[in-house]
């Protein structure tokens, strides 16, 4: 009796520009609020309209330029300001690091790729075995670009419409933002135990530290991740 072979499964086809746009979204609806509240944060805080939307288009980080603006508005100096927000974004030193592989081209291609990368897009862009899709991080980037520029425009030229952000809870979408990040990432033991020390070590540096440098110093947990044994369990599951 002759013995019929099921047909192999079709390969799953690799993730589209589409793909990361739809992954992107929301994150680009959260992004899109507290860039709202960014906006209304520089008016505030003296800034132009256009110099916050101007500021946001180049920048587009969130943290290092809320950083920047209430500095400014507290009184600071524009060096002091740029001193913080260049050590928040210090962590993309690592994150482009990690990326660099991931990506084709030659150092300054790479270099000019790596532009692209926010939180989001490079968590949604890792595979789980170290290395990133290009197209996931590439389309996630994009939607959440446009809503971030856009949302910083409406909150630089309607803040005296839209009022306080804490009026409307947008001040606590920055903080759910990041704790969505976590949630998809922290799973299992040792990246729960990793988020752990890390968020014990920049609780504790928050009252006696500048700004920025609790974010960068609780960022050394992620150390753990080069033990010998956390090494061997990534290759495990990247193992077919």
């Amino acid at each position: 009796m002759a013995v019929v072979e099921s047909p192999a499964a079709a390969p799953e086809a690799p993730p589209t520009f589409r793909d990361g746009v739809r992954a992107g979204v929301p994150f680009a609806v959260a992004g899109g609020l507290v860039a709202m509240s960014f906006g209304v944060l520089a008016d505030t805080a003296g800034l132009s309209p256009l110099a916050a939307i101007v500021m946001s288009a180049i920048v587009y980080a969130g943290s290092a330029q809320f950083t920047a603006v209430a500095i400014v508005a507290g009184g600071g100096g524009v060096g002091a300001a740029l001193a913080a927000a260049a050590l928040i974004n210090s962590r993309f030193l690592a994150m482009g690091a990690a990326l660099g592989p991931s990506l084709p081209g030659n150092a300054a291609s790479r270099a000019a790729q790596g532009q692209t990368v926010v939180d989001a897009s490079w968590a949604l862009a890792g595979r789980g075995d170290g290395t990133f899709d290009r197209n996931l991080l590439f389309g996630s980037s994009a939607i959440q670009y446009v809503t971030w520029v856009s949302g910083t425009t409406v909150g630089a030229l309607g803040g005296d419409v839209l009022g306080d952000p804490e009026n409307f809870g947008l001040d606590a979408i920055y903080p759910a933002f990041f704790l969505a990040l976590l949630t998809s990432e922290a799973r299992g033991g040792r990246p729960l135990g990793v988020a752990a020390m890390g968020a014990a070590i920049a609780l504790a540096l928050v009252p006696v530290a500048p700004a920025g440098l609790p974010v960068l110093a609780a960022s050394l947990a992620a150390l753990v991740g080069l033990t010998r044994s956390a090494r061997a369990a990534a290759l495990s599951r990247s193992e077919p």
